[in-house]
């Protein structure tokens, strides 16, 4: 291993919160924050942050959720594993059509089951840009209905929770599964609090694809859109690179299913979450001039950091409420009840927020209150005005 890649690997190690908080604490001290600030430097000459002139998104992984013994959710008529492995063709052949130069990688190809853990080895083996895990919902209650794109995070509602939950369930088709997957149980809402620990690097990035995924299929193929969440999916902690995971539709409602099962309703899912993959290239790329914009405002400000005594204050977290890239008034129906509000433009996208503190704590029991409101709002940082990643703050009021 040479130095650079050790220092990468190093400071994503630290990013990913993989060590213990006393450790972190040890680390983060003035002194060894400017050896972190070198590593990140360094790491940005490397393709884990961002990419040269000529960086493309080269290698895409579309994972086809369950196969083979496994069926995944049932309809009346119709099984989940094959709904999703019909999307995952599609998807793969539009982006093999119109961008002959990236690599799709599927996990499988065929109804045959896949374990979990496998799933996230070929994505990291094949060194993927982006990972698309597809799967189908399905709830007791048949008169829900929607898409939800999914980013790793911890579960925010007992409805996200119950989603993870089933998806995750996968893995005790596998043999030794508990030794496997280092005892955790997908059934106990306990073990996913490992899950608030993994947001990691990419969760912008997963963010960003998860936003336009939804905006394409409730704006051009009129599909409800339920949203964008986070909840603790094991094949997304696993992965190394943005990753996120579509449900496409509730295969327990019977108008959904019968939408979900005709070639014209694939089509229209496969090249709406097509679109999505094309706007985020174009974003990524036209972004990544030598960094991406939201790594570049993070460059800036560690070499600002050398030059000032206290940036603790200058961080600010606010609750994130909605994203469109197109205006919404602050007057609109969906803002019902909620003061406050402001309008913010981040790479061209408009970002709506409440709350403005530099207390992570106080913004944490802000959330409380807005999830009463809107269940899937999450919180995000920003210093001197530019948007900055949940770990960069912290770092910065460590300083």
């Amino acid at each position: 291993m040479n130095l650079k890649t050790f220092f990468k690997f190093f400071y994503e190690f630290c990013l990913m919160n993989i060590i213990t908080n006393k450790i972190i604490n040890r680390l983060f001290t003035r002194t060894s924050l400017a050896f972190l600030l070198l590593f990140a430097c360094l790491a940005s000459t490397n393709r884990i942050y961002a990419q040269d002139q000529s960086y493309h998104i080269k290698t895409v992984v579309i994972d086809a959720g369950h196969g083979g013994k496994d069926p995944g959710a049932l309809g009346k008529t119709s099984r989940e594993k094959d709904i999703v492995l019909n999307i995952s063709l599609k998807l793969g052949g539009y982006i093999q059509k119109y961008f002959p130069g990236v690599k799709v990688v599927y996990t499988r190809k065929t109804d045959v089951f896949i374990p979990l853990n496998k799933r996230s080895e070929i994505a990291n083996k094949n060194k993927a840009d982006l990972f698309i895990s597809i799967h189908a919902n399905a709830n007791n209650n048949s008169r829900i209905r929607g898409t939800e794109t999914y980013t790793l995070g911890l579960h925010k509602t007992e409805e996200n929770l119950a989603v993870a939950m089933k998806e995750n369930a996968v893995m005790q088709y596998e043999d030794d599964w508990s030794t496997k997957y280092e005892g955790f149980d997908p059934n106990n809402p306990a073990s996913y609090i490992i899950f608030n620990l993994m947001q990691g690097v990419n969760r912008d990035k997963s963010i960003s694809m998860a936003e336009l995924t939804e905006h394409q299929f409730k704006h051009r193929v009129g599909r409800h859109s339920r949203g964008v969440r986070e909840a603790g999916f094991w094949v997304l902690k696993q992965v190394s690179m943005p990753s996120i995971l579509v449900e496409v539709g509730f295969i327990s409602n019977p108008t959904e299913e019968k939408f979900l099962k005709t070639k014209q309703g694939q089509d229209y899912l496969a090249s709406a979450i097509f679109r999505a993959f094309r706007a985020y290239k174009d974003k990524i790329e036209q972004t990544s001039g030598v960094l991406s914009k939201q790594e570049e405002n993070e460059k800036n400000i560690a070499q600002e950091i050398s030059e000032e005594a206290n940036t603790a204050e200058e961080v600010e977290y606010c609750i994130q409420i909605k994203s469109s890239t197109k205006q919404i008034p602050l007057t609109a129906r969906s803002f019902k009840n909620i003061m406050d509000i402001k309008e913010r433009q981040v790479d061209g996208t408009y970002k709506y927020t409440v709350g403005s503190t530099s207390d992570y704590a106080e913004i944490l029991k802000l959330q409380k209150s807005i999830r009463k409101k809107i269940k899937d709002c999450f919180v995000v940082a920003f210093y001197k005005g530019k948007r900055i990643s949940l770990t960069k703050a912290k770092e910065l009021q460590k300083t």
